[in-house]
């Protein structure tokens, strides 16, 4: 079940009374930054951050490409580096742009970048509230998606129930695909009750939007 809003904050400030009014309790919220995908986010990037994070395929048809980021002294690799990819810090300037699109293979996020992180964050670090809220403030048209799992009041059974936020993305079946500008939340109700009789009551006593439940995630 999903709402659409029109900006980030409103979608961030719906997640968390939906929580507040529907929610026994709830974790502390877990946000992961899509990678800069699409020329208005890259365009974005170079003017408000910077420094990135860039994770490559070790293939020889990208060679030339980190050939001419190490000729603009735009990239500094890792001194460890895994077997079947590389990592680098790219450092943001106006240059670079003229390398729109980046190559298959390419990928460039800002998750180790404050305020969405740092060097030494894992993906499987939560934030605080605060954070979150510095993370949507320079937002912009980066893409970011923020689970929190909860515990639905009135559901006997609230194994894998929770809440996702989706912001600037429009979320599939099983992907997330960029779109501009749209944000939503979802609402996951666990696959033991989504289907049932007495999650259909839970829904309809929410006061939710009514919309397809999410079985399983």
């Amino acid at each position: 079940m999903r709402e659409s809003f029109p900006d980030a904050l409103s979608a961030l400030t719906r997640a968390r009374a939906v929580m507040r009014d529907l929610a026994d309790w709830s974790t502390a919220p877990w946000p992961r930054l899509e990678p800069v995908s699409t020329a208005e986010q890259y365009a974005y990037a170079i003017r408000s951050f910077g420094t990135a994070r860039m994770v490559v395929d070790r293939e020889p048809r990208i060679f030339p490409f980190l050939a001419e980021l190490e000729r603009r002294e735009a990239i500094t690799f890792d001194a460890e580096q895994p077997r079947s990819w590389l990592t680098a810090n790219l450092r943001f300037s106006p240059d670079l742009a003229d390398l729109w699109p980046l190559p298959e293979g390419v990928l460039l996020s800002l998750d180790t970048t404050p305020p969405f992180g740092t060097p030494e964050s894992e993906a499987e670090d939560d934030a605080t509230e605060d954070e979150l809220d510095r993370m949507v403030s320079v937002l912009g048209p980066l893409s970011l998606d923020v689970s929190w799992d909860c515990g639905w009041r009135g559901l006997s059974e609230t194994k894998d129930c929770g809440l996702r936020l989706g912001l600037n993305t429009v979320r599939a079946a099983q992907t997330s695909e960029q779109s501009l500008g749209d944000f939503g939340v979802w609402i996951r109700l666990g696959a033991r009750v989504a289907w049932t009789p007495e999650g259909q009551t839970w829904l309809c006593d929410s006061g939710l939007p009514l919309g397809e439940p999410q079985a399983g995630g």
